[in-house]
Parts: C-alpha cells; sequence; structure tokens
C-alpha cells in the first residue's frame, strides 16, 4: 500500500495487522473478556478534553456531537460555542459518529468498537468490538468449510481487536452500517444488538479500505474507499457491485444532500458528484491540490468541503464550482456539521472551531 498522507496517518492510524475479510451470519454484539483494557476503560473526564483531536461531528436534532481520541465525546446546545463532555465506557479513539435521531446515536473506531447513546450523547454504552468482529468471521468460515477462509479467521482471532471503522450510516434507530479498513463492513437491523458482516457481498477482491458509506433509500447504498473504490447496492445492502470509477485516487469521505445528490471527496482536492444515485459523476472544480477531508450536506441543497490544510470550500445547489471562503485559522480538519442556526462547526486536530454566519445564499 501506498505511504499515508498526514491526514491519514492521523486519522486512520493503528490499521496495520488486518488480513482478508469472510462473511458470516449474524452474531450477538458482544465484547470478549480478551479484549484490550481500553475497550473496558471509561474516557477520563477532564478539562484538557475540549483541545485533543476530535475525529468527527455530527447533529442529534439541534445538539452537536463530537468525537475523537481516547473515547472523547464533546456535546454542545449552543450551537458550537461551548462543549461539555460525555461519559464514554472507552479509551478508544472514536473516528466516526451518527444519528438516527435526536436521541438513537452511534459511534465507532479504533479497535473495531462501536457505541450506542439512547439519551442524545450524554452517556454511552459499548455494542461491539474487533474482538467479537474476528469471532464471527471465524463462524462464517466454519460454516462455509473454506480452509483458507478459517485459517485467516483464526488469524484475525489471535490478533484481537484491530479493525478500525471509519465510517457510520443509518437510515433509522434500527438499520445501519458501519464501514472500516481492509474492506470492513458491517450491517445492523436491531440498532446494533446484532451486526452481520457483509465483506463477502461486496465486490471489493482487493479488500481496500472502506472510507464513506451513504444510504440513498431503503434499497440505494454506496460506498466509497480507497483507490478511487465505488461500490453500490440496490438490494438494501445484501449485494454490493463495482461502479466504474471517476478518479484512481482515495474517496475519503462521501455526503449526500437533501435532493439525494452524492458528492465523494479526497485526495488532490478530488471532488465528484453523482445525482442517479452513484452510477454516473461529474467531476466538481475545487480549486485546491489539498486533500479534501471533511464534508456536509446543508439544508438549502447545497455543501462544503473542507481541506487539510483548513480551506472551506462552499457549492451551491447544482453549482459545478466551488466557492473558497475567505481564509480563517489554519487548521487541519477531519469532520464539518452544520448546526441548527446555520454556522458551521469543525471538529479539528485541536479541538472544535466554529465559523459563523456561513454564507448560504
Amino acid at each position: 500500500m501506498a505511504g499515508l498522507s498526514p491526514y491519514r496517518s492521523t486519522r486512520r492510524r493503528a490499521l496495520a495487522g488486518l488480513i482478508g475479510w469472510a462473511a458470516g451470519p449474524m452474531v450477538p454484539a458482544f465484547a470478549s473478556p480478551t479484549a484490550p483494557a481500553a475497550l473496558a476503560q471509561s474516557a477520563l473526564i477532564t478539562p484538557k478534553s475540549l483541545g485533543v483531536a476530535l475525529l468527527s461531528v455530527t447533529r442529534a436534532g439541534s445538539r452537536l456531537v463530537a468525537v475523537g481520541e481516547r473515547g472523547t465525546v464533546l456535546l454542545s446546545d449552543d450551537h458550537g460555542v461551548k462543549w461539555r463532555q460525555a461519559v464514554v465506557p472507552v479509551q478508544v479513539s472514536l473516528t466516526c459518529v451518527a444519528f438516527a435521531d435526536e436521541r438513537s446515536g452511534w459511534a465507532a473506531g479504533h479497535l473495531g468498537v462501536i457505541l450506542h447513546s439512547d439519551d442524545g450523547g450524554e452517556t454511552w454504552r459499548r455494542q461491539f468490538d474487533g474482538v467479537a468482529a474476528a469471532e464471527s468471521l471465524l463462524a462464517a468460515a466454519q460454516r462455509s468449510g473454506d480452509v483458507t477462509a478459517i485459517a485467516n479467521a483464526r488469524r484475525l482471532v489471535d490478533e484481537g481487536a484491530d479493525k478500525p471503522f471509519f465510517d457510520l450510516e443509518f437510515l433509522d434507530a434500527r438499520r445501519g452500517f458501519a464501514a472500516g479498513a481492509y474492506g470492513l463492513m458491517f450491517s445492523t437491523k436491531d440498532g446494533g444488538k446484532t451486526w452481520e458482516p457483509l465483506s463477502d457481498r461486496m465486490a471489493n477482491p482487493k479488500g481496500l479500505h472502506l472510507y464513506g458509506v451513504r444510504a440513498i433509500d431503503d434499497r440505494r447504498v454506496v460506498v466509497v474507499g480507497e483507490q478511487g473504490l465505488v461500490l453500490r447496492s440496490d438490494d438494501g445492502g445484501a449485494s454490493f457491485s463495482a461502479v466504474p470509477s471517476p478518479y484512481k485516487g482515495s474517496f475519503f469521505g462521501l455526503l449526500r444532500t437533501p435532493g439525494a445528490t452524492l458528492v465523494a471527496h479526497g485526495l488532490r482536492g478530488a471532488a465528484y458528484r453523482s445525482t442517479d444515485g452513484g452510477l454516473q459523476w461529474e467531476r466538481l472544480e475545487s480549486g485546491t491540490s489539498a486533500t479534501l477531508s471533511a464534508g456536509v450536506a446543508l439544508p438549502h441543497g447545497g455543501f462544503v468541503l473542507i481541506s487539510q490544510a483548513g480551506e472551506v470550500l462552499l457549492a451551491h445547489r447544482d453549482a459545478a464550482a466551488l466557492r473558497r471562503l475567505p481564509d480563517r485559522e489554519q487548521v487541519p480538519v477531519s469532520g464539518v456539521a452544520a448546526a441548527a442556526d446555520g454556522s458551521l462547526v469543525m471538529a479539528s486536530m485541536r479541538g472544535m472551531r466554529r465559523l459563523a454566519a456561513l454564507p448560504v445564499g
């Protein structure tokens, strides 16, 4: 695999040690007694949490929820002006967070951890981890009788919980997807009580990393990842086919606008838009050569992309080019959300940042 960019090495660290994935039946979502100590130790409650590396942020109703290193979860009820720390049962770095509504949310990250909150992010409980994932894959391999798959799955069990998730998508409080390194993909139909491996249903023979997953509706799901990978499902995740990619570099994110337009973004300022559910893609002029590391859809149909260098790029509905907003603090950004008051709130390597009065004309 080619050398990691600074963005990837920061947000995607701890990827080594993964091998090919096999799929299998659903298994109970639980943490094995052999899981690393970080999966059983609560995140430290400290004022320093406001300045740690935050990797993702989203809305839970009008509340903002941000996640980051060492199990840090921050909450804001004033559109990102002030933040407070939530109670979290792990000290694992969390790379992604998603809410189905104002109360039901999930966070995931390193060591294959998936956490769930049913109170708007105030408290969290562990639903799944990489040890449980490996055990489910071993069970699947044993059912298939494939000697190679069994050997690979046993190595996964021996290696332990080292399998990171990079993105989450939930259609509602019961149905969701988690995507991660080396083709790691799971789904749930019961709010995370059980997680079903999907990797053998995906046209990803190289086991490329999966960085973004979005559901267009109940049937159509699109995944993007390493080396320009684009996968699409028309059957709610039962199978994924490869879509001809418009780009050979890696896509690090995927967003969906209220009008169901998809935007994939990644290396060297790459940004592509699809209006037909991911079948065809149109290049967008970003005006930057920096990696586009974060993005968010806006209520009016446009969207924002943010570069690794901290550039904020705005696209209005149907625009073929992105407009760069005036420079502000140049800080590496990993996640972004649109607050309920119209401001832009960013998760950065040095805590949370807020851009008020975002022009949305």
